[in-house]
């Protein structure tokens, strides 16, 4: 791939910073074109592959990782997909205190792009990443964020793509919470060209404005989505069976009247049996066995969950150098400039 050389930092402060096709963002996976989720997961699978081959594709790059949120898998595969591709990272806990409340995030954002090549949030409030990305010159990769959880989504359809291979003729199925998980499974599942049905309870639908994003992807790509509020209509006959848990982070509060919104929704045997014969089971972690799915189904021969887990290595490893590396066949366009 041909490296495009960085262009000027901005001077100004209030200046509006210019991305060049190095200085990409992935706030939403809608950030990445259909064609550009595919080059990604192209890319996740020749690292998985051939881990060595790309030992130096970052070397000499910077990043840093502020963190509002816990995190297992986010924070490792991150450190240790920067640290194999030859960069280095630095890890901010910002679980005492919310990005912005010392001071603005837009001074922020200017400090950070002098220092480092990129930036990862791990954040409550979407629109953190959003103004971030929008003041900074450097890529902003979004971690995970109240709305959405992309880089989550790129592992989910690298799992999907090999145990699928092609996903035109895939069929998914998202059942529980219409949360981040769910906003971007399916805006990456059309992208790809497959079929999700979502299952949630009407008061717990997925965002509007995110399934109207998906049918107009849907219509380019080939790919359909549907939702429903039966739990069963929507893993019938399908491939693949997902769910996320009952109360994210910050809703703990909430947790005891989600659990019986909720309870029709539990993955367990009897649901799974509605599936097609072979289908697998998907859950981003950590998990509440008992509670969205039970011990017999996500300790199953048919459960991918730590292939998932792994490909959050390997996807986010494709996006780092994706953003982070250059490429010409990268072009610029941010939705946040």
């Amino acid at each position: 791939m041909t490296t495009t050389a960085q262009l000027p930092r901005v001077t100004s402060r209030k200046a509006t910073p210019v991305k060049s096709m190095n200085d990409r963002d992935l706030v939403s996976i809608t950030d990445f074109t259909p064609e550009e989720i595919a080059s990604a997961l192209d890319l996740a699978t020749a690292m998985k592959a051939r881990p060595a081959d790309f030992r130096s594709a970052l070397s000499g790059k910077q990043l840093v990782l502020f963190f509002e949120k816990p995190s297992l898998r986010t924070r490792l595969t991150f450190e240790s997909g920067i640290c194999s591709l030859g960069g280095v990272s630095f890890f901010v806990d910002q679980t005492a205190s919310r990005l912005g409340d010392r001071e603005p995030l837009d001074d922020m954002a200017h400090n950070l792009e002098r220092w480092v090549d990129g930036i990862v949030l791990r954040t409550f409030s979407h629109e953190t990443g959003s103004i971030m990305a929008q003041h900074s010159s450097i890529p902003v990769i979004n971690a995970l964020s109240d709305f959405e959880h992309p880089c989550q989504a790129m592992a989910d359809i690298l799992t999907l793509k090999e145990q699928f291979g092609s996903l035109k003729k895939v069929k998914i199925a998202y059942v529980g919470d219409g949360n981040n998980v769910a906003h971007s499974l399916m805006l990456a599942a059309v992208s790809v060209g497959a079929h999700i049905v979502l299952g949630t309870p009407e008061q717990h639908k997925p965002s509007a404005a995110v399934m109207k994003t998906a049918q107009k992807i849907a219509k380019q790509t080939g790919g359909q989505i549907e939702w429903t509020a039966d739990p069963v209509a929507a893993v019938t006959g399908v491939n693949a069976v997902y769910t996320d848990v009952w109360a994210s982070m910050g809703k703990e509060s909430e947790a005891a009247q989600r659990k019986l919104e909720f309870a029709p929704y539990q993955v367990n045997q009897k649901l799974m049996s509605y599936a097609t014969k072979g289908a697998i089971f998907m859950h981003c972690l950590p998990a509440h066995r008992g509670d969205e799915v039970t011990a017999d189904v996500i300790d199953s021969a048919a459960s991918v969950v730590f292939d998932q887990a792994e490909n959050r290595l390997h996807a986010q490893k494709a996006i780092l150098f994706m953003l982070l590396g250059g490429s010409s066949r990268f072009p610029s366009r941010s939705a946040h400039a």
